[in-house]
């Protein structure tokens, strides 16, 4: 079968479930995983002819595709940060709107890191806690950007942890001298933790935010395959995360540090009094590049 054809005919079964970019999106980015080719091959070599074992596969991912998975579980990755995931249907994909948070964690971690060179090596690496780690995304681009920081990702699920332990950066660790992060089972809604250690000078987090009436907004792509612990709250309390994560953030959080969360757009100004309430009153909300409001960032 030549590949144009491959990819008008998986296009036109998406187009139900994605708008037509999109789906011809997802078809390129099938083909590249599993045969090679690049987005404009079927331009250049319109001749190009997919042998049978290879259009055996396309198709089986095509049914799961046509089904709505996501093609980040039907691949086994997701792109962030210019780094490559390993995810499951055990972890959240993660979004490019996350990216925002990590870029400006790393500029924070960077800048203490460098201060504290004149300490030379009695100098305190800089300490990170990710919470609701998931897949790890956050913690091993931290990681991987501040050489020497050290990372500690915490996650309620077993196999969410065990998904971020087994992300395989070898390569750049040993490039950049880097150290992989701790992964950790822990409860961040659970009284008495133990997997919070010292002071921390970057405690980051992505909680789930999203309130069970928002299902009806949302791709049921998202609904029938990510995680549900995941993503949603109950609606008579939206801010749960919240309150726990400012209350160990002003247990943990250093004096210069400085937290970072991700929060439900609906909420910015009352996620915000949470941590105001909690004794941070150095905190904004910061909005994404859909002009949401995403983060909210905050510090003693």
């Amino acid at each position: 079968m030549l590949l144009k054809d491959f990819l008008n005919e998986g296009v036109a079964r998406l187009e139900p479930l994605y708008p037509t970019k999109e789906a011809r999106s997802i078809m390129l980015m099938l083909c590249e995983s599993r045969i090679g080719t690049k987005s404009y091959t079927h331009i250049v070599e319109p001749e190009y002819i997919v042998n049978d074992k290879s259009l055996e596969t396309l198709n089986s991912d095509l049914d799961r595709l046509s089904a709505g998975e996501p093609i980040q579980y039907v691949i086994g990755f997701a792109d962030f940060c210019g780094l490559r995931f390993k995810v499951s249907r055990d972890v959240l994909i993660p979004r490019p709107e996350t990216e925002l948070l990590c870029r400006e964690a790393v500029k924070i971690g960077s800048r203490i890191q460098r201060m504290r060179k004149a300490y030379g090596k009695s100098a305190r690496p800089v300490r990170v806690l990710d919470l609701c780690t998931g897949s790890g995304c956050i913690a091993w681009t931290v990681a991987l950007n501040i050489p020497g920081a050290e990372v500690t990702g915490v996650d309620i699920s077993e196999k969410a942890v065990a998904v971020a332990s087994s992300q395989d950066f070898s390569a750049k660790l040993k490039e950049t001298g880097a150290f992989a992060p701790k992964f950790v089972v822990g409860d961040v809604l659970a009284e008495g933790q133990t997997f919070a250690e010292g002071d921390y000078d970057l405690i980051l987090s992505n909680p789930p935010y999203i309130m069970e009436s928002q299902k009806a907004q949302m791709r049921s792509n998202v609904l029938n395959y990510e995680p549900s612990t995941a993503l949603f709250v109950k609606d008579d309390d939206p801010l749960v995360f919240y309150r726990a994560i400012a209350t160990l953030s002003w247990q943990c959080l250093s004096a210069e540090g400085k937290g970072l969360t991700e929060i439900n757009d609906l909420f910015g100004p009352e996620t915000a009094k949470v941590f105001s309430d909690a004794g941070f009153p150095k905190n904004e909300v910061v909005k994404d590049f859909y002009d949401k409001n995403r983060f909210v960032f905050y510090s003693k």
